[in-house]
């Protein structure tokens, strides 16, 4: 019905958040008429905010600097960024400087691309984020990484430092790329877990760009299976813009109904 909750996952690229960051890697409780935020994928700064949608390798730098994981010259983005870029960027984020903070989700795909080696350069938006994609369709044996979950929000950096220590072992890219999915799909199943145990909502929303990844949806799918736990996913209506202008329709619609019924 109107007034039902659900439980809801809006992880995409860039949306303009009500405290005044950039969101893009938020948990939900939602309905028509209200939500709350619960959670969040903890925030990173990121140096030139929009302008590094189209350079991986900037946001893999500042999700490395958020973590506390120093710029070896190994890392494949510290490869591929020009020696005075780094040091404008690592100036930029110790005085915070031009940095936009975001707890965008489209961006860790993005950064965690660029750690692996599969895209530095992004010529449209979520290219990165995509070529990771079909790389982890790729595994046979994907790897075990987990992100640390606070009671406000969801740190990455145990995740790049797994990634970082496999990569350095040779791990095939492959499976780590199919880690970093499951890792993702495991955050979203024990994040549900929590909330519908603590509110009795047993509906499960993913929206949003990311859930463009058919290889996410797919082990969401999986490990909520057997909570009972209703998953819903975008068929008709994009996950991305186009679904953000039909639910801002429906929310205005929604909030006129409510006017009237008062």
């Amino acid at each position: 019905g109107a007034d039902e909750q659900v439980i809801g996952f809006a992880f995409d690229g860039t949306g303009f958040g009500t405290d005044g960051s950039i969101w893009g890697g938020e948990v939900m409780v939602a309905g028509y008429g209200n939500f709350e935020r619960v959670s969040h994928l903890r925030t990173t700064p990121l140096p030139g905010g929009d302008a590094a949608v189209r350079r991986p390798y900037r946001v893999a730098l500042a999700h490395l600097w958020a973590a506390g994981l120093p710029w070896d010259g190994d890392l494949a983005p510290v490869r591929h960024a020009p020696e005075v870029e780094r040091q404008v960027l690592a100036r930029q984020l110790a005085r915070n400087v031009q940095c936009a903070p975001t707890s965008s989700m489209g961006r860790l795909f993005d950064a965690v691309s660029s750690l692996l080696g599969v895209q530095h350069v992004a010529s449209y938006e979520a290219q990165a984020a995509m070529e990771l994609e079909w790389t982890a369709d790729g595994s046979t044996e994907p790897r075990d990484y987990r992100f640390d979950i606070t009671p406000d929000d969801f740190d990455p950096a145990p995740v790049l430092r797994a990634l970082i220590a496999d990569a350095r072992r040779g791990i095939l890219v492959a499976d780590m790329a199919a880690g970093f999915h499951r890792a993702v799909a495991t955050l979203i199943a024990e994040q549900s877990r929590t909330l519908c145990a603590a509110t009795g909502i047993a509906t499960v929303a993913l929206s949003g760009g990311v859930f463009q990844n058919v290889h996410l949806v797919r082990l969401v799918r999986e490990a909520l299976r057997t909570d009972r736990l209703r998953v819903l996913t975008h068929r008709v209506v994009p996950p991305n813009d186009g679904g953000l202008a039909l639910g801002q329709a429906a929310i205005a619609g929604y909030g006129k109904q409510g006017r009237r019924r008062a």
